[in-house]
């Protein structure tokens, strides 16, 4: 199981609907417009067929609160931030930090994916590793992590964290 977390309208659903439609073309050709979304509340179950199948359990950014009780059976984590909203990234840090310091989550692979990059006015990968003293972060935590820079909406990236998923998988199931 994955989970997809992250705090509200960072993009986690338009990121599923996006790798489901590049899975189904083994990561190739054109994606196409993206798809309406809507904010999750609550919970979304997504297969994605990379090799294998892989369950993407995306829950909304309201439910920050009680994502802890969906730790359990967690292999890997997309941990999505809003790059083009710095008012946003030092609630994402503290997130981050709560979901690092689980020991439900010690052994998951961890990617943080930095969206949004599309946008005219998004922080680039240095400014936001800096900002929340990632070299710090991955120097204190127990998991492997690795960064992206994406744009769900342009498909930037994408087959970047579908091969990071089966990669993920591959080794720990």
């Amino acid at each position: 199981m994955c989970l997809l977390l992250g705090a509200t309208g960072v993009g986690k659903s338009l990121l599923v609907k996006r790798l489901q439609k590049l899975s189904s073309r083994d990561g190739k050709g054109d994606l196409g417009d993206p798809p309406p979304t809507r904010p999750t509340v609550g919970t979304n179950l997504t297969d994605i067929v990379a090799q294998k199948k892989i369950t993407i359990r995306e829950l909304g950014g309201c439910m920050g609160p009680i994502w802890s009780s969906y730790y359990g059976n967690c292999h890997s984590l997309l941990f999505m931030v809003d790059a083009s909203n710095p008012t946003q990234l030092s609630a994402s840090c503290v997130q981050l930090l709560g979901l690092l310091s689980a020991e439900e989550l010690a052994k998951a692979s961890v990617l943080i994916l930095f969206n949004k990059i599309d946008l005219p006015c998004y922080m680039t990968i240095e400014e936001m590793k800096s900002l929340i003293r990632l070299p710090d972060l991955m120097a204190c935590a127990k998991q492997n992590i690795t960064t992206l820079e994406i744009s769900a909406w342009k498909g930037t990236g994408l087959s970047d964290v579908l091969r990071w998923l089966q990669d993920t998988h591959r080794t720990n199931g």
